[in-house]
């Protein structure tokens, strides 16, 4: 393998963390709180607001259902708005956010719904304000699963990005088909497989450490 190839598959990778780095950063900034809106927005519970939490639900739910080559693709002209352009690792950023937001929106809200209720009655009957039970019982309790389920979130946003190259995005997926298909070359092919293998496996174990760590049952026992 050349020494030009080597540089090309290392600029990859980076262009590759970057996408995922800076998608999954945006996902959670917008899917933290919409995720905690969707726990606690049902009939009877801290902000109650059922008719909202069906419609934002909903919208959700769409969101997640669009395969993702057609969510780029369909979004174009929202990309080419917000970056200056849809093609390159910049313009990625954008679809990949809009994917990550609702998929890691509903991480946190199954991730708080597993926190025991007799928690949030206890919370209540001190006195505690919906804002501190949040903020001081559910998200705090909450945390091992919304790592886990962050760091899953990354595994799949590795995997986007790599669908992102077939449409000019950059990064390993862009390497992978301009080179190991356009060009046959299976050996760049399988460099490519083999990077985003390390990839996917250091995140996972880093997420697995993480909520070992924060898990406080773990801790006491």
């Amino acid at each position: 393998m050349s020494p030009e190839i080597i540089r090309a598959i290392i600029y990859a990778t980076g262009e590759t963390a970057y996408m995922v780095a800076v998608a999954a950063a945006l996902g959670t900034l917008f899917g933290l709180p919409l995720g905690v809106f969707l726990a606690t927005s049902r009939a009877g519970e801290i902000f109650a607001a059922p008719i909202t939490n069906r419609v934002i639900g909903a919208v959700v739910n769409a969101t997640r259902s669009t395969p993702f080559i057609i969510l780029v693709v369909a979004i174009i002209p929202f990309t080419r708005l917000i970056a200056g352009t849809s093609i390159g690792t910049s313009a990625a950023i954008v679809p990949l956010t809009l994917a990550a937001t609702p998929f890691i929106a509903r991480i946190i809200e199954a991730a708080l719904r597993e926190v025991d209720p007799g928690l949030i009655e206890a919370a209540r009957s001190m006195g505690a304000s919906p804002v501190q039970i949040v903020t001081k019982v559910l998200v705090p309790e909450a945390r091992p699963s919304i790592t886990l389920g962050l760091t899953l979130s990354i595994v799949t946003l590795l995997s986007s990005s790599a669908m992102v190259g077939a449409v000019g995005g950059g990064g390993l997926g862009d390497l992978g088909i301009r080179y190991g298909y356009q060009r046959f070359m299976p050996e760049v092919m399988a460099v490519v497989v083999i990077v985003l293998i390390v990839l996917v496996q250091s995140v996972q174990s880093t997420g697995d450490f993480l909520a070992r760590k924060l898990d406080r049952r773990a801790r006491r026992g």
